[in-house]
Order: C-alpha cells, then sequence, then structure tokens
C-alpha cells in the first residue's frame, strides 16, 4: 500500500474512526464540515480532513 492510498480512508473507515453513524458521516460532509473526494461512485476522505475536523471541535469546546 502507498502512502497516497493508506491516507485516504471509506466511508465506513472514517465513521469507525470517528465513532459516528454514516448518517452524520455524510451530513458532514454534505455540510462541508468534512472534506471529501469521489472517484467515479467511490468516496474518500482523507485522514488530515478528519483530523482538522476534531480540532475544529475542540476549538469550538474550548
Amino acid at each position: 500500500m502507498t502512502t497516497a492510498t493508506a491516507e485516504l480512508l471509506t466511508v465506513p473507515e472514517a465513521m469507525a474512526r470517528l465513532k459516528l453513524g454514516r448518517t452524520k458521516v455524510y451530513d458532514l460532509i454534505r455540510t462541508k464540515r468534512l472534506v471529501s473526494i469521489t472517484e467515479g461512485r467511490a468516496r474518500r476522505i482523507p485522514e488530515v480532513s478528519l483530523q482538522a475536523y476534531v480540532r475544529s471541535r475542540l476549538e469550538e469546546a474550548a
């Protein structure tokens, strides 16, 4: 597995990392709070996008 592929997560992988449900993850994508890319029908979420989302939530909570 290359580094570039390791950084892209599927929606189920993002769900597991964030411990959120499918509907919530797709809602975050729809509202652009979680960045994703699509290639054909495949949607991938960069790992850095998850980190940015968590960081923004922590800043909101502070």
